[in-house]
């Protein structure tokens, strides 16, 4: 517990296990960020700059150079954008339908009594105990005899609803007050008209955390797209920045260039919805079982 105590008016005094604590979160915090500058300083540099020591944290120019051979590749295919945009698709997708379908089946769990409603709960929760190589084979058989491989359908199919979405939207809309819902009934509001405008907006720190979450599970995604996809305009961004970084010519500054790019979506879609992210976190960790 941080103790913070006032000996006189504005002024005040922090105990040594509140220093101590600040000080191993100040660190945690260096050791976090040292990566990212990393990444970002050294896409700016020329190669040489790089591997030179001690390392000089303060670009002396930008190297567009990184930037054009991320982009178009050591083989001037400019794949890049087509592999860009895939994880675009794909990731926006499964999180729309996750953040949908989730919402959809927490919402019955929590506020409609049924018959087997803990049974069916208790079936969704206990598919989050399997890992996903342990059913990647099964799921890869159905997914060729349907013919989706190198589709977008093949790359977003087994991922269009999680257990866990599931899991989140029911914990967060379980105290939500039936009155309020009751009240809108009697007003005359069909139960469509009441997620839509009732529930969902209500939702809007748990939605906001899920799709952060799911967004970004789907954006790292190399396992799934490296058994879907093999032609190379299917390919996804993490499969492109594998073969890049495998091949003979790629530099390192070019690779940091990459890094940097694939990283764009990642923090636009964190710093636009980080408040509501937050209060979510906040909402969960507060909440007893």
């Amino acid at each position: 517990m941080i103790r913070t105590r006032l000996d006189s008016p504005g002024k005040s005094t922090l105990s040594p296990i509140s220093i101590l604590i600040h000080l191993l979160l100040l660190g945690a915090l260096i050791f976090t960020l040292i990566p990212i500058l990393f990444m970002f300083t050294a896409s700016m540099m020329p190669r040489k700059d790089i591997l030179k020591m001690p390392y000089r944290w303060i670009p002396q120019g930008f190297e567009v150079q990184n930037f054009i051979k991320a982009i178009a590749g050591n083989d001037g295919s400019f794949i890049f954008i087509r592999n860009y945009i895939n994880s675009i698709l794909v990731s926006g997708i499964v999180t729309f339908s996750t953040v949908l379908l989730a919402s959809l089946t927490g919402y019955g769990l929590a506020k409609f009594k049924f018959k087997g409603r803990n049974f069916v709960f208790l079936a969704i929760m206990a598919t989050m105990m399997i890992p996903f190589e342990a059913i990647m084979i099964p799921l890869y058989l159905v997914t060729t005899k349907l013919h989706l491989q190198n589709s977008y359908g093949g790359l977003t199919l087994p991922f269009l609803v999680n257990a866990f979405g599931v899991f989140m939207m029911r914990q967060y809309l379980l105290p939500f007050p039936d009155e309020f819902l009751d009240a809108t009934r009697i007003d005359g509001a069909g139960e469509i008209r009441i997620f839509w405008h009732v529930v969902l907006p209500n939702c809007a720190p748990a939605i906001a955390t899920l799709s952060i979450l799911t967004f970004r599970s789907q954006w790292d995604n190399l396992l799934w797209p490296l058994l879907i996809a093999q032609s190379e305009k299917m390919k996804t961004l993490p499969l492109y920045i594998v073969k890049f970084a495998a091949e003979k010519y790629t530099d390192e500054g070019a690779m940091m260039a990459v890094a940097v790019l694939a990283s764009i979506p990642m923090l636009v879609l964190f710093f636009t919805m980080s408040n509501y992210f937050v209060s979510g976190a906040s909402v969960f960790s507060s909440r007893k079982g």
